[in-house]
Parts: structure tokens; sequence; C-alpha cells
């Protein structure tokens, strides 16, 4: 019986102690590998070329580089790995920046170890997870522009599922297609919404009522 991969994972708060906590209590979990550690934005954006993690926990409020312009700047060159934004308060500025610049997660620093472990592996296989102050004050504030085009019957439940916190792979099982159909779907109706991630696209159901708040992210 092979055993699966572990997440690779790296960490980014200017507080060493913080970074020593999250990455013992990580430890844990033999699913997940902190494969590295920074102290600013800078510093994250050199160590996600270098070590090709598949998530990045990341602090909000760095010197040098705050979490947002680095997530920005991380999602641009590395699309594949996944952002987790991780602080200390619930600003609203901060929820919407760490969203807009395309982290899929925003979770808060009292979140048990479990909570976070649960959100590193649902990053890792796409899935949306939001605190749910979070995501009721995101859906409030979630400013889209109209479709430019209507969604198909297909793109409409997908775009239902990614709101429910599917991955891709959960999406096609339950669709009966294969998960290079699904990822099409998707590209196609972030392209129609003009969204660019996931976790935008599953705030527009939730703020246009294709999918509620109650069924929605966890």
């Amino acid at each position: 019986m092979t055993h699966p991969v572990p997440v690779r994972v790296l960490l980014v708060d200017d507080h060493a102690v913080v970074r020593q906590g999250l990455r013992l209590f990580l430890g844990l979990d033999p699913d997940i590998e902190v494969v590295g550690e920074a102290a600013n934005g800078e510093e994250a954006l050199h160590e996600a070329a270098r070590l090709q993690p598949q998530v990045v926990v990341m602090d909000l409020m760095m010197p040098v580089m705050d979490g947002i312009a680095a997530t920005r700047q991380l999602r641009r060159a590395h699309p594949d790995t996944e952002v987790i934004a991780l602080t200390s308060t619930l600003e609203e500025h901060k929820v919407n920046g760490a969203i807009e610049a395309g982290a899929i997660s925003y979770m808060l620093k009292d979140a048990s170890s479990d909570t976070l472990a649960d959100a590193i592996h649902a990053a890792a296989r796409g899935e949306v997870r939001l605190h749910p102050e979070a995501a009721r004050r995101l859906v409030r504030d979630f400013r889209s522009s109209e479709m430019r085009e209507t969604l198909t019957p297909k793109e409409t439940i997908v775009l239902q599922l990614i709101a429910r916190g599917h991955s891709n792979r959960d999406i096609a099982q339950d669709q009966g297609v294969s998960e290079a159909t699904i990822k099409t779907h998707v590209s196609r109706l972030l392209g129609k919404l003009g969204l660019e991630s996931r976790t935008q696209a599953a705030l527009y159901a939730l703020r246009h009522g294709i999918a509620s708040l109650e069924e929605g992210t966890h």
C-alpha cells in the first residue's frame, strides 16, 4: 500500500515564534511537510521559487513586503501554488485584499491546529476554505460585474460545486467527466465572469444567489 506524498508547505510570518509553533503542530501531521520558512514577503517569493511548495501559509502584516503584495506576486509567478492567508484579526480591507490577490483561504491565527491542517490539505486539492465570518463579510462586500455571457447549465452546476468547496477532481467524479473537462469549464466560467480565482468564483455564486452561505465554503 502506497502512502500519499506529503503536502509541501512554506510558512511565512515575521515572528519566529509563530513559525516555530506552526512548524511544531503541523509536524504532527505525517501528510504535511514544512519545506521552508520566510520572515517577509520578499523572502517568501525567493523561497517559493527555490522550494516549489504546494501551499504557502502567509501572514498578512509583515515588514519589507506585506502578505497581500506577496500573495499577488506569488500567484502570478506560481499559479499552481495555493496561498492560505493567516492573520490575527478579521479586518475587512485585509480580507478583501487577500482574496483579490489570489489567496484560496482566509484563516485566523486562533484556529485550531486541526482546522489549519484541514485547510492546507484542502488548498492542495484546490478546495476553497474561508473563516465563516470572513465569508459573510466577503459576500457582502464582494464587487463583481454582471455576467457578460450567460452561463450554461453545466457551468452553473460547476460554479455551485466550487462554492460548496469541491475540488476539480470531486466535481469531475460528481459529473462523470474527466478532470481536464472540469478544468476547461472552470477556466471558461472564470473568463465569462471576469474573475481570477476559484475563491472569487465561490463568492460570486454566494453573492448572486447561485449557492447559499449555509451550504457554501467551510
